[in-house]
C-alpha cells in the first residue's frame, strides 16, 4: 500500500510522541539518547522534520524499539487514517 508524503509525516510524529510516552520519556531524555537535539524532537514531533535514516535509527534505539516495529506502527496507524479519509 502506498501512502501520500503528509500522511507518513503524520503517523511518524504520532508514533514516536506515542512510543516516548508510553515509556514517561521527556522530550529532553529522548533527545539526549537519541543525540539529537530538543528542538529537533520538538519539530519531528510536530510533523516539521522528518528523519534520516540513521536519525531514525538512533531514535528507535533510545526508544527500546526495532525499526521494523516502529515503522509498522507507522504503517497501521497510516492505513487506519487513510480508511478514515476515503
Amino acid at each position: 500500500m502506498s501512502f501520500d508524503p503528509d500522511t507518513l509525516r503524520k503517523a511518524f510524529s504520532t508514533v514516536l510522541r506515542q512510543r516516548r510516552t508510553d515509556l514517561a520519556m521527556s522530550q529532553e531524555l529522548l533527545a539526549e539518547k537519541a543525540d539529537v537535539s530538543l528542538r529537533y524532537i520538538s519539530l519531528l514531533e510536530r510533523g516539521g522534520r522528518q528523519p534520516t535514516i540513521s536519525t531514525l535509527a538512533a531514535l528507535c534505539s533510545a526508544l527500546n524499539v526495532s525499526m521494523s516495529d516502529f515503522t509498522a506502527d507507522m504503517e497501521a496507524l497510516a492505513a487506519s487514517q487513510a480508511e478514515v479519509t476515503s
